[in-house]
């Protein structure tokens, strides 16, 4: 059994920033990656950063800088610095993780941008 558990989410004004954490426990080996996702109302759940196990990072293309995701190997969670937000990323946040062909998710966490 895997738990995930999403952290940081929040209302904050555009242009502010917002760091979101997600701790995995229970039966974790061979980490493929971790990542965070994102679905706005009405829209599709979408990758917006990923780390695999070896370090190496994926972002999505709206992300364009903005956004640093990094993780504590020992502690099992993953991070994301969330930098100029804009309304547009106003969604639901969900922790990904990855081992083997399993994925596992987050409960999720809100992020509204909203002045």
């Amino acid at each position: 059994q895997v738990q995930l558990v999403e952290s940081g989410g929040g209302l904050v004004q555009p242009g502010g920033s917002l760091r979101l954490s997600c701790a995995a426990s229970g039966s974790i080996s061979s980490i493929n990656s971790m990542g965070w996702y994102r679905q706005a109302p009405g829209k599709q759940r979408e990758p917006v950063a990923v780390i695999s196990s070896g370090g190496s990072t994926y972002y999505a293309n709206f992300v364009n800088r903005r956004f640093i995701i990094s993780r504590d190997k020992g502690k099992n969670t993953v991070y994301l610095q969330m930098d100029k937000v804009n309304p547009e990323d106003t969604a639901v946040y969900y922790c990904n993780l990855q081992i083997g062909v399993q994925n596992y998710w987050g409960q999720g966490t809100q992020v509204t941008v909203s002045s």
